[in-house]
Formats: structure tokens, C-alpha cells, sequence
């Protein structure tokens, strides 16, 4: 279950959630795999956790990610997809070298993104989009 609880600030009371989603680099399915899937979503875990960046839900679908966040302090949207998509991918290629055959630049993720903000009355529709995204793209 996700806190709701107000966050208190030196001014401010509030709430921080984001809803992130990312694709891989030319949209390749590359977490089919269940092995792949696991360690796609351990690099982007670990990577949360080095830059305090507190991970609530995280779906990994075969070429995308969806995960709800709060973000700290002073940490804009843009700054946490350009650690987390970063991190990950590092992680990615070390872990599993092979993927550098595919790409051979480095590149993992693409290089956009989504960041939407989620408010406290959107955030039971948006955890069970999340969580749901298996079944909204008939990948079961």
C-alpha cells in the first residue's frame, strides 16, 4: 500500500508522485525474457535507490517501463529519467554483456520519455493502470 501521507517541508505540504514511462532504443522487445525482465527491473531499483528516489510500483513490459515514483527534494522530472534511464542501463550492459551486440553504442533506452504528475485523487486509477499493463497490452 502506498503512503498518502503529507510530506512536511520547510513551506510546504504536499504530496510528490510521478508517473514515469520509458522505451527502449528503436522500441526492441528486449525483456521478453523472464531472466531479462528481472534484471531490467533490479537496475532500475538499484538505481532509485542510489539517487533517493523512492520507487512505489514498477510494471516492465517487453520494450517499455511504467513506474509511480516520488521524487526528493529539489529533483526535477527530467533529472530523475536522465539518472534512472542512465544508472539502469549501465547496470543492463555490465550484468548482461551480450546486449551490447544489439546495442553497440550504448544506448538501452530511447531517448524520450513520459513524466505525469499524479494527484492524490488519480493515484488508485494510476496504480492499477500500472499494475494492469499486462492485461491492457494482451501480453499475459
Amino acid at each position: 500500500m502506498i503512503s498518502t501521507a503529507l510530506r512536511h517541508y520547510s513551506h510546504k505540504v504536499g504530496l510528490n508522485f510521478w508517473h514515469l514511462e520509458w522505451c527502449t532504443k528503436y522500441r526492441y522487445r528486449m525483456m521478453r525474457k523472464f531472466e531479462h525482465k528481472n534484471l531490467a527491473e533490479a537496475a532500475i531499483r538499484k538505481a532509485a535507490h542510489e539517487h533517493n528516489i523512492k520507487l512505489h510500483i514498477i510494471q516492465v513490459m517487453p520494450d517499455h517501463v511504467h513506474i509511480l515514483v516520488t521524487l526528493p527534494k529539489g529533483m526535477n522530472e527530467s533529472k530523475a529519467l536522465q539518472l534512472l534511464k542512465g544508472r539502469s542501463a549501465f547496470l543492463i550492459f555490465k550484468n548482461h554483456e551480450r546486449f551490447r551486440l544489439r546495442y553497440p553504442q550504448g544506448h538501452f533506452w530511447s531517448g524520450g520519455g513520459c513524466a505525469i504528475t499524479v494527484g492524490y485523487n488519480d493515484l488508485t486509477s494510476m496504480t492499477s493502470y500500472i499494475e494492469n499493463q499486462e492485461q491492457n497490452h494482451a501480453t499475459a
